[in-house]
C-alpha cells in the first residue's frame, strides 16, 4: 500500500500498533469538542477509529464528512472510555498532523447516520452520500459477496461464463424494449436485451454444453417494490442435453447453497428437492402462481357444493373457501370485510363452526340441513373453525382468495418466521387469449417446448396445451423463470403459427434461431434466478432499490445523473431522428 495517504486501513489497526507512528485516511463521521481536547471519529470503508486532538488548533476549519489524512501515534484509551461497539474501541490515534484531502464546500443534504430515514428521492439524488451510511453500504458489499459466490459455484459445477451482447435486435415478445437508434443505418434501431434468451440458445447450438453469466437485462417496465425499473441482473444459465428435472436439480443446488451461506443466522431453508406445484394447483390452493409456503392456509374449492344450495349470489360462480381455527371477534370480521371490499370484492361470506358442529353465520340458512355434514367433510371442518367464502369468475375468485389468504396469514400471525420456503411452479399454459384483441397468444416465453410436441399442437385446443415452463418461488416472490426450450424447427413454426405469426414473420423476427435450428440443434433447457430479488430476500429488505448501488427511482429516473435527459439537435440529426411536436 502507498504510504502517501495512509499506512493501514482502519480495520487493520489494533493494540499491536500501540506506540507506532501511523497515517490513517477517511471521512469525518463525528466531531466532539470537550474543551481543551477534541475528538474525531474517522471512518473508511472498513471501520472507524477515534482520533484525539490535544492540540485543538488542528481542528480549525474541519467539517463533518471531509476527507482527511491524519498522522499520529496509536495509544491505548483509558479503560473507562473503551467503546465495545467498534473493533478499535480500546485504542485511538493522537493526531500530530492533519491534511484535508477533500473539502466539504456546502451543507450536507442529510445526516449520513440517519440517511435511511430520509425521503427516497433525496437519498437517490445524493446516493454517493447515502452509500456512506454503513447499513446501505453493507448491502452493496453483501451483494458483491453473493455474486462472487454464485460465479464460483457455477464454475465448480462445470458452467462456462460467457458475456452476450448488450446491443441486440428488438423482439416482438415480452415486455417493452429500450431501443437505441443507429447512426450508420438510417431508420434502424438496436434494442437492449430483455434477457440473453436467444444468445444463450445459440450458444447451445454452437456446442457450448453449460453456459452462465450474471446478465444485465433491460425492460421498459413500471417499478414495483420487488422490481427495479429499467434494468436488473439475473444468474442466467442454460444446459444442453438437459431435461426439466436436470435444470431443477441445478437450480436447487445453487439456490440452496447460496441461501445456506448467506441467510441470517437461525433461518430455516427448504432442502432439495423442492416441492413441485403445478400452475393449476397453485392457482387453486394459493390463488397465485407465486405461493408463499410459510402461510399454512390452503384454499378449498367448494364450487360444486354451492351449485346445489339455494344461495343465489354463489350460483354459476367459482367458489373458493379458506378455513382458520381461531376465535374471531366482531371487529376482526369487520376489518377483514373492509379489506375484501378494498380489493374489489362485493362481500365476504363466512360460517363459524360451533361445538355441536352446527354453523353460525349469515349464509347458514341457505345450506340445506342434509348438506351441512357434506360441507364439514369437504372442508375438513372442526369445532372452533371459521370458514370464509369467495365467489366470482374463476380468475377473480382465485385472485381474491389468494389475497384473503395472505391477509388472514398476516392478521392471525400464523406464517412461519425466519424461513426461506422454496417451491417450483410448473406446467404453465402455453397459450392464453389476449384480453384486448381476443386472439390467442403466448402466455409467457414463446421459446418453450410444448408438452406433447407437434402432436399436441396439431390435435389439441391451444388453451389446453401446457408448456415445459417453470418458476422458482421463494416466500411468495418469483425468484426465477425458465423452460425446456423448443429446439425443433417444425414444432417452432407450428407453435408460432398458433400465436398468429406466419413463417415469414418468424424468419424476420427470430431469424437467428430459425436459421440455427436448421443445423442440428441439441435439446436444451435453462433458467435465470434474479440476483437483485435474491439479495433483497436475504437482506430482508422490502424495497429492491436498497440492494442496488445506483438504482433508478420508482419513476425510472436517475436523479443523481439526471437521466433520462435531453440531447442536442446535432445528436438527433446524427441518428436520423426528428422529435414529434
Amino acid at each position: 500500500m502507498s504510504q502517501m495517504y495512509r499506512s493501514k486501513t482502519l480495520n487493520q489497526i489494533s493494540e499491536s500498533d500501540i506506540g507506532l507512528q501511523l497515517k490513517i485516511a477517511g471521512w469525518v463521521e463525528n466531531i466532539r469538542d470537550h474543551g481543551g481536547v477534541s475528538f474525531i471519529d474517522l471512518r473508511d470503508m472498513y471501520g472507524v477509529v477515534q482520533v484525539v486532538l490535544r492540540n485543538t488548533d488542528l481542528l480549525n476549519g474541519i467539517k463533518k464528512e471531509e476527507c482527511l489524512s491524519i498522522e499520529g501515534v496509536i495509544e491505548q484509551r483509558d479503560e473507562e472510555t473503551y467503546n465495545p461497539n467498534i473493533p478499535s474501541g480500546t485504542i485511538e490515534l493522537e493526531a500530530h498532523k492533519i491534511t484535508i484531502l477533500g473539502k466539504v464546500y456546502r451543507d450536507l443534504p442529510f445526516e449520513i447516520a440517519t440517511s435511511k430515514e430520509i425521503r427516497e428521492d433525496v437519498r437517490l439524488k445524493y446516493r454517493y452520500l447515502d452509500l456512506r451510511n454503513r447499513k446501505v453500504k453493507d448491502n452493496i458489499l453483501f451483494r458483491s459477496e453473493v455474486i462472487s459466490f454464485l460465479r464460483q459455484k457455477m464454475s465448480n459445477m462445470g458452467f462456462i461464463e460467457i458475456q452476450t451482447p448488450i446491443l441486440s435486435a428488438s423482439s416482438p415478445e415480452g415486455a417493452r424494449d429500450y431501443i437505441v437508434p443507429s447512426r450508420k443505418y438510417k431508420g434502424k434501431f438496436y434494442a437492449l436485451p430483455q434477457a440473453p434468451q436467444q444468445y444463450k440458445q445459440l450458444l447451445m447450438v454452437s456446442g457450448i454444453d453449460k453456459y452462465f453469466q450474471i446478465a444485465p437485462c433491460f425492460r421498459d417496465e413500471d417499478s414495483r417494490a420487488d422490481r427495479s425499473p429499467g434494468e436488473f441482473y439475473q444468474l442466467d444459465f442454460e444446459m444442453s442435453f438437459a431435461t426439466q428435472e436436470d435444470v431443477f436439480r441445478t437450480g436447487e443446488e445453487v439456490l440452496t447453497d447460496a441461501f445456506k451461506k448467506f441467510a441470517p443466522e437461525g433461518y430455516s431453508i427448504t432442502e432439495a428437492p423442492y416441492p413441485i406445484i403445478s400452475y393449476k394447483q397453485a392457482m387453486l390452493e394459493f390463488g397465485t402462481d407465486k405461493p408463499d409456503l410459510r402461510n399454512p392456509l390452503r384454499i378449498i374449492d367448494v364450487t360444486d357444493f354451492f351449485q346445489k344450495c339455494s344461495f343465489k349470489p354463489f350460483h354459476n360462480k367459482t367458489v373458493r373457501a379458506l378455513k382458520v381455527h381461531a376465535e374471531l371477534s366482531k371487529g376482526f370480521h369487520e376489518k377483514l370485510l373492509a379489506f375484501a371490499q378494498s380489493i374489489g370484492m362485493g362481500g365476504l361470506g363466512y360460517l363459524e363452526v360451533k361445538e355441536d358442529l352446527s354453523y353460525k353465520g349469515p349464509i347458514d340458512k341457505f345450506i340445506p340441513d342434509e348438506m351441512k355434514k357434506q360441507l364439514l367433510d369437504l372442508a375438513g371442518l372442526e369445532s372452533g373453525d371459521v370458514i370464509f367464502f369467495i365467489a366470482d369468475t374463476e380468475e377473480l375468485a382465485n385472485k381474491y382468495a389468494g389475497q384473503i389468504r395472505n391477509e388472514l396469514g398476516a392478521r392471525l400471525d400464523i406464517c412461519e418466521k425466519n424461513a426461506y420456503r422454496f417451491c417450483y411452479v410448473n406446467d404453465f399454459p402455453m397459450y392464453e387469449v389476449d384480453e384486448n384483441t381476443g386472439k390467442i397468444g403466448f402466455t409467457h416465453n414463446p421459446f418453450s417446448m410444448p408438452q406433447g410436441g407437434l402432436e399436441a399442437l396439431t390435435t389439441k385446443d391451444p388453451l389446453d396445451i401446457l408448456a415445459y415452463q417453470y418458476d422458482i418461488v421463494c416466500n411468495g416472490v418469483e425468484l426465477s423463470s425458465g423452460a425446456v426450450r423448443n429446439h425443433d424447427l417444425d414444432i417452432m413454426v407450428k407453435a408460432f403459427e398458433i400465436a398468429g405469426y406466419d413463417e415469414e414473420t418468424l424468419k424476420e423476427k427470430f431469424g437467428s434461431l430459425y436459421n440455427a435450428f436448421q443445423f442440428g440443434a441439441p435439446p436444451h433447457a435453462g433458467m435465470a434466478p434474479g440476483v437483485d430479488r435474491m439479495i433483497m430476500l436475504l437482506k430482508n429488505e422490502e424495497n429492491i432499490r436498497e440492494v442496488i448501488a445506483f438504482p433508478m427511482s420508482s419513476n425510472a429516473q436517475d436523479l443523481m445523473c439526471g437521466a433520462p435527459n435531453e440531447v442536442t439537435e446535432q445528436q438527433l440529426r446524427e441518428v436520423h431522428i426528428k422529435m414529434r411536436k
